[in-house]
């Protein structure tokens, strides 16, 4: 039950007609003991008249008074903040493919966790929005172009392939031309739908090693931000993982300060992930808060509930005190 804010609150001047009603009832309760006082033989009386109820025969009255301000409550359209589901949204999932990502650090590697932690952000987005997917390496590749059918996007995830190189500025930029392309085709007359990207990757970008480069990272971000798209950065991983190329060790450690640089450049979210259950939370939280809004509701339900409680139990008490309704 709400009371921050009415959508109609002139309904309040009802109030004055119900403290009206709770002043007349206490006035002619107070002149029909006076009339008796006045007209009655009290010792007859006292042999003759049934015992007085007491205090429980203002029960009605009083049901039917709180009954009364539940329901003015209600007139004047109580609204509180709820969360409403989002139906016009486009999601575009950036998911790094590179061959660090085949480093057993997070168990039992880093894209099989990826892909598991992916799938069920798919499948439990708010079923209204577009998702979209891209898979990055040395060059960026739209998989899924914007839609609300999530089983392509779960096939497309599933079949993610690795290769050389981290080109994150391509993968981003290709997000970005999927928002684009798909909000010239369903934007109307209220303009283009909401956008964001979710960008998880494992390493820094080595194509092009500039992150200002004019296809690099921050220079995509930057694009980003004035295409009102912000990009939510995952960093997934540990600092001791290893991959074997060539069969060579090499290292192959998280980079959270580009993806923080990212995120900050675009006004996105950064976020850290160093196993498949944070990565799952990460995902969880980004789909709680892509897929809902908090807007300003109607409710009025609940007094509406409690004033029409409170009519039937003022109705009910004085049938059984009176034998009369109030």
């Amino acid at each position: 039950m709400s009371l921050t804010g009415f959508s109609a609150p002139w309904w309040f001047l009802l109030l004055l007609v119900v403290a009206a009603v709770a002043v007349g009832y206490v006035l002619a309760q107070r002149a029909r003991r006076k009339r008796t006082m006045r007209f009655a033989n009290l010792a007859l009386l006292e042999r003759v008249a049934p015992r007085a109820q007491g205090w429980p025969r203002h029960v009605p009255a009083a049901l039917l008074i709180v009954a009364l301000l539940l329901l003015t409550v209600a007139l004047a359209g109580p609204t509180a903040e709820q969360k409403v589901p989002r139906n016009r949204a486009t999601v575009m999932l950036v998911v790094d493919v590179s061959l660090s990502m085949e480093a057993t650090d997070v168990k039992p590697t880093r894209i099989k966790a990826a892909q598991d932690a992916a799938t069920q952000f798919a499948q439990g987005l708010t079923p209204g929005i577009n998702l979209g997917l891209v898979s990055f390496a040395g060059t960026a590749t739209v998989l899924v172009a914007p839609t609300t059918q999530r089983q392509s996007v779960v096939a497309a995830i599933d079949n993610l392939k690795l290769a050389q190189s981290t080109a994150t500025g391509e993968g981003i930029y290709a997000a970005l031309q999927a928002v684009q392309g798909f909000s010239a085709v369903v934007g109307g007359a209220e303009g283009p739908p909401p956008a964001r990207i979710v960008l998880m990757s494992d390493g820094k970008q080595t194509v092009p090693e500039d992150l200002y480069a004019p296809r690099g990272a921050f220079t995509a971000a930057e694009e980003a931000k004035k295409e009102q798209v912000p990009i939510s950065t995952i960093s997934f991983g540990t600092n001791h993982g290893t991959v074997t190329i060539d069969g060579r060790e090499v290292p192959v450690d998280v980079d959270d300060g580009s993806l923080q640089e990212v995120a900050r450049l675009s006004g996105g979210d950064f976020y850290q992930a160093g196993s498949a259950e944070q990565l799952k939370e990460v995902y969880a939280d980004l789909g709680e808060q892509i897929g809902y809004e908090l807007k300003e509701a109607d409710a009025s339900r609940p007094w509406v509930v409690l004033g029409t409680l409170a009519l039937i139990a003022a109705a009910g008490s004085a049938l059984f005190l009176g034998q009369r309704l109030p």
